[in-house]
């Protein structure tokens, strides 16, 4: 996979980084797009939120079993969204803020600065959420508000 731009964020470490967007709600960042793809941002000024695919480039030792956010015990990483991940894929749903050329403003980021950008595709809420689901072992977190995250991404107690 070859990037197709970078995202700027306020986030330099990672442990200053938020572990959701949710997270990082009321966060600007932006994207710079690399002009050979501008032609592709072509209608997307339509949506509030973006789904954006990007690399973890700075996870250099993937794992299979981590201690993840909001837990103390170790958990598959396919169990979890930690980013030791083996393709070292993230994911995450942002607000579109402006399109200018291309630079997209964006809001709620939860990623460092200068990420690798692999993808954009544009989130429709009749395809992207689900009624009925299971959340494993986040089921005793799901009401805690998004504010008692410490920066390592635990709950704070």
């Amino acid at each position: 996979m070859t990037p197709i731009g970078v995202i700027h964020t306020p986030f330099l470490q990672t442990r200053d980084t938020p572990i959701q967007p949710l997270g990082g709600q009321g966060v600007r960042g932006s994207i710079v797009l690399d002009p050979a793809y501008a032609d592709g941002l072509a209608d997307i000024d339509g949506f509030s939120h973006l789904t954006l695919v990007y690399c973890f480039d700075r996870i250099r030792a993937p794992a299979l079993r981590v201690v993840p956010f909001m837990d103390t015990q170790e958990r598959g990483i396919f169990a979890t969204r930690a980013p030791k991940r083996p393709n070292r894929i993230g994911l995450s749903t942002v607000r579109l803020l402006a399109v200018k050329g291309c630079v997209l403003e964006i809001e709620d980021v939860d990623m460092l600065d200068g990420t690798p950008l692999l993808d954009i595709k544009p989130f429709y809420p009749r395809y992207d959420n689900r009624q009925d689901v299971r959340i494993g072992w986040l089921e005793r977190a799901k009401d805690l508000p998004v504010e008692q995250l410490r920066a390592d991404g635990r709950f704070a107690d």
